[in-house]
């Protein structure tokens, strides 16, 4: 949640924006949970607020923000993440050491349960259900096309090691994969 702007959208409007370009690959969540960055003041470096997630879209953010034409990122594209009602958790999870935080999936039972956010962190053994979990859920919800995605297992660890050539195919760091 870049600002306190964004939080009022979210509550009054109903929509939370997320840049195509930097956000996740896949935005297939039942609920979002929204981290505060210094912007928030007193209120910083937590999350406070979740919001189950009732659909999605791809919009230009001059479309978004109609009073802003001229924005620098008027013409990126977004997902328009269209929210139910905001969720005030039972207490405020606070960042500790974690202090920029972008996205990332975690589990429900996991976010009840945190003291910090380093506690969403889903444990390794834990990863490929979840990782199943939103696949299943992106190409049943979505459409989302698979047939780039490797399946399970692999070490999902190794997924950030992981790039994308010009050509569009996966590329697993040496040449022999197909150059």
């Amino acid at each position: 949640m870049p600002s306190p702007r964004d939080l009022e959208i979210a509550r009054t409007l109903g929509w939370y924006r997320i840049p195509l370009v930097s956000g996740p690959h896949v935005i297939a969540a039942d609920h979002l949970a929204f981290y505060h960055p210094a912007s928030f003041g007193s209120r910083k470096w937590c999350i406070e607020y979740t919001a189950p997630v009732a659909g999605n879209e791809l919009v230009l953010r001059r479309d978004l923000f109609k009073d802003e034409p001229d924005h620098p990122r008027a013409m990126n594209e977004y997902y328009k993440v269209q929210l139910g009602t905001l969720q005030t958790l039972p207490r405020p999870i606070p960042a500790d050491e974690w202090k920029r935080i972008t996205f990332f999936y975690t589990t429900g039972e996991l976010l009840l349960a945190a003291e910090t956010i380093a506690d969403l962190q889903v444990p390794s053994e834990q990863r490929g259900v979840l990782y199943r979990s939103i696949r299943e859920k992106a190409i049943t919800e979505q459409g989302y096309d698979t047939r780039h995605t490797p399946d399970l297992p692999i070490d999902l660890d190794l997924l950030a090691l992981f790039t994308i050539r010009e050509s569009g195919e996966m590329y697993f760091g040496n040449d022999e994969a197909g150059a």
